[in-house]
């Protein structure tokens, strides 16, 4: 059964180099509030209450309310990097269990616990040096493309609450076969994919604009 393990949160910013981060995410042992983070430009962020967001440019925002990485993709990177990983090590808000994250469909829906809580799937999580500076791997972006196991944006679409073991139910799944594995490869140097993820209607403004500027429409 798809569920949540752990619901992390980064309640303190940490340095890194001249960084502010939030990627450092710890579990929750109590309910978390979910809502729309509203714009960014002076809005709350993340998705998640109490969660940190320091790069309003980057992180955070409508499309990128939420971030879910899987237990069982972690377990993998476990063995890559030859380290314990606990839940929330990849900066990951809900680490969930028992759903393959890299086949999520964009545009496809999740209803998480009891409390109402509805979430969008939008797009994939690509790497960034603040990402290698916190796990401290050399070649981390080359290693972490080349694993195609990036994890999952959602934005909310209904606010709500959700704590550790709450059951995710698919609610809805677009008629399309384009998913986050698809569109990462394609944000990543595949650019031959960005004509075929381009009827994918929920992807962010962001993405649908390089698409346009490739000249595959979507803009």
């Amino acid at each position: 059964m798809a569920s949540v393990l752990t619901v992390n949160v980064a309640a303190v910013p940490i340095d890194l180099g001249r960084r502010r981060s939030g990627i450092d995410k710890r579990p929750s042992a109590e309910p978390v509030a979910v809502r729309s983070p509203g714009p960014r430009k002076g809005g709350l962020g993340s998705g998640i209450a109490g969660d940190s967001v320091c790069d309003s440019k980057y992180h955070g925002g409508d499309d990128q309310a939420v971030y879910a990485y899987a237990r069982e993709d972690l377990d993998r990177w476990e063995g890559r990097l030859d380290r314990e990983l606990t839940n929330g090590s990849f900066g990951e808000n809900l680490t969930t269990t028992g759903v393959d994250v890299t086949g999520l469909l964009i545009g496809e829906r999740w209803a998480v616990g009891q409390d109402g809580l509805l979430l969008e799937v939008t797009s994939p999580r690509t790497p960034c040096q603040t990402f290698v500076k916190w796990l401290g791997v050399p070649g981390l972006i080359k290693t972490f493309t080349a694993a195609g196991e990036p994890g999952a944006y959602f934005r909310v679409i209904e606010p709500g609450t959700v704590r550790a073991d709450d059951r995710i139910e698919v609610v809805s799944r677009p008629d399309h076969a384009v998913s986050i594995g698809m569109v990462f490869r394609a944000l990543m140097g595949e650019t031959a994919l960005l004509r075929e993820i381009a009827v994918a209607d929920a992807l962010p403004d962001k993405i649908r604009k390089k698409i346009a500027k490739r000249g595959f429409g979507g803009g």
